[in-house]
Parts: structure tokens; C-alpha cells; sequence
């Protein structure tokens, strides 16, 4: 693929990019194909699934409850999550042309970090309603009401604009230059800072001080959460009683191993472990494959959710 000379001003003897070229997947024109369907199969499965857990929570009155509610916003955000980048991704699978303009890439980075964001505090929202349940059942109508949920929810998403915001503007305040071609199908963090032509130092500790706060404290309030459930776990006496407090917790638990497993691998590896493919993979899996996972994890062996939706499929079929 052939960079292009995208002119906006001179930083010395530095050609400072406005436009950038986003190899893909793969750039070997035999594949395309293949990845277009791939894709574009696994975005329908996506959309078919969370858009169907959405509406299941909003029209069956038995899934109107705060593990639900938090669990059908999680939905809509990893709709709206992988639509940040497929589109791109199977626009690209045909088009020879595969610029994205520097306000684009902006773009896609910030809606991908308002999802992130707000993905990583709506898990820690859910990890919080799950010890009410377990450790303080009888207060769990009290503690988790209805306008307390919705000031959880609401508070994931403006941290989820805040963190994006800053994210933002300090990746996009950077110039870059050099090479515009982004061996990558996304604008990430990575392949911008080394093409940056200014001085990254201070950018570095920003950004490691923002996600670190952000995502350690998230994920830290879901350790704290899960050590008070597996302590309240462990005093039941009911062997039957154990059994479905871990099952209402398992679900949860895989998302956030996926969710968080992916994202520590790409940003907390040594320039020396690198590698481009396993980074790719690895953005694959947070950005296409968990947005399709979830509304399997949190439906498959959950009763309600699968008696909703036998109840809506009786519902929609035309009487004899």
C-alpha cells in the first residue's frame, strides 16, 4: 500500500499528516473476500444479538430489575461499540482506497473510548449489584432501587465522555508525521504515538496516569466486590444455595475476564514482547468478538432470559 503525501504545515524538515491509510486486516487482496464475510457475518450475529437482549429487557416485565437493566445498557454499548469499527473494516475489505481523514480517525477514537470507558464502569456497576445481592439480600430492593441504577448507569456514561474527552485531546493535540500508512484496522493508541513527531514524554504520563486510574479502580471495585461474594459463598450451607449464587455471578465473571484480558494484553506488554499480528488478534477479540460473546455469556444458561424470549416467539407467531 502506497502512502500518500497528506500535506497540512512543516515541523522542520517533517511532512505533518492530516489524512492517514488504514491497512486492515490483512492487505493481501485474496482475503478480502473472505473477511468481508466474516465480518460482515459476525456484525448481523452482533447487532441480531444485543438488539434482541435490549428489547427482550424492555417489553418482559420479569427482566425489569437492576441486574437486568445494567445488563441491557451493557448490550446497547457493545452495539454501538463494534459499529465504531466494522463498517470501516468491510469498507475497506473492497475499497483501494483506504484513507481515513486525521478528524475521522479522532472520531473513531473517541466513540471507541467513550464504549471502553463506559463499558469498564458499567462492569464495575454490575460487580457492585451482584454483592448487594448475595452479601445483602434483604437490602437489595432498598440499596439497588430503581433511581440509584439509573444514576449508576447515567454515571458510566458521563465517565465514559469525560475519560473520552481527555483521551482525546491528548492523543490529538500530538503532530504526526513520516509514514501515514497505520498497519492496523483501527486508530489506536500505539501506532499514533509512534507516528508522532513531538515529544511523547509527557503524553506517556497523562495517558498511563488516565487508564491506570480508570481501569485499575474499576477493576478493583470488582475484586473487592467478588472477594466479599466468594467469602458469602463459602458461609452458605446449602450446597444448592452456592450453586446459584455462582450462577448468577458467572456470566458476569467471564465477561470481565474477556473484557480486561484483552485490553491488559495489548497496553501492558514491553516494546520487546511487541508483535503486529498478536495485536491485531488481540484488538479483534475486545472490538468484534466480545460485543458478539456477551449476549451469549448473559443469555445462554439463564433461565428468564431464554422463558422471555419462548415468550416473545409465542407472541409473534400467527394464531391457526
Amino acid at each position: 500500500i502506497q502512502a500518500f503525501p497528506f500535506v497540512d504545515m512543516e515541523v522542520g524538515n517533517r511532512t505533518v499528516l492530516t489524512e492517514f491509510i488504514l491497512v486492515g486486516i490483512s492487505a493481501d487482496p485474496r482475503w478480502q473476500l473472505i473477511l468481508f464475510v466474516t465480518f460482515l457475518t459476525l456484525y448481523l450475529l452482533t447487532m441480531a444479538g444485543n438488539m434482541t437482549l435490549v428489547i427482550l429487557i424492555k417489553i418482559d416485565a420479569r427482566l425489569h430489575t437492576p441486574m437486568y437493566h445494567l445488563l441491557g445498557n451493557l448490550s446497547f454499548l457493545d452495539f454501538w461499540y463494534t459499529s465504531v469499527y466494522t463498517p470501516k473494516i468491510l469498507a475497506n475489505c473492497f475499497s483501494e482506497d483506504r484513507r481515513i481523514s486525521l478528524a475521522g480517525c479522532g472520531a473513531q477514537f473517541f466513540f471507541s473510548c467513550v464504549a471502553v470507558y463506559t463499558e469498564s464502569y458499567l462492569l464495575a456497576s454490575m460487580a457492585y449489584d451482584r454483592y448487594v445481592a448475595i452479601c445483602h439480600p434483604l437490602l437489595y430492593s432498598g440499596t439497588m432501587s430503581s433511581s440509584v441504577c439509573n444514576r449508576l448507569v447515567v454515571g458510566s456514561y458521563i465517565g465514559g465522555f469525560l475519560n473520552a474527552i481527555a483521551h482525546t485531546a491528548n492523543t490529538f493535540r500530538l503532530s504526526f508525521c513520516g509514514n501515514n500508512v497505520i498497519d492496523h484496522f483501527l486508530c489506536d493508541v500505539l501506532p499514533l504515538v509512534k507516528m508522532s513527531c513531538t515529544d511523547t514524554r509527557v503524553y506517556v504520563i497523562i495517558l498511563s496516569s488516565m487508564v491506570g486510574f480508570a481501569f485499575l479502580s474499576c477493576l478493583l471495585a470488582i475484586l473487592i466486590s467478588y472477594a466479599h461474594i466468594l467469602l458469602a459463598i463459602l458461609r452458605m450451607r446449602s450446597a444448592s444455595g452456592r450453586r446459584k449464587a455462582f450462577s448468577t455471578c458467572a456470566s458476569h465473571l467471564v465477561s470481565v475476564m474477556f473484557f480486561y484480558g484483552s485490553l491488559l494484553f495489548v497496553y501492558t506488554r514491553t516494546s520487546a514482547s511487541y508483535s503486529l499480528e498478536s495485536d491485531k488478534v488481540a484488538a479483534l477479540f475486545y472490538t468484534i468478538i466480545n460485543p458478539l460473546l456477551n449476549p451469549v455469556i448473559y443469555s445462554f444458561r439463564n433461565k428468564d432470559v431464554k422463558e422471555a424470549f419462548r415468550k416473545a416467539i409465542l407472541v409473534t407467531q400467527p394464531q391457526a
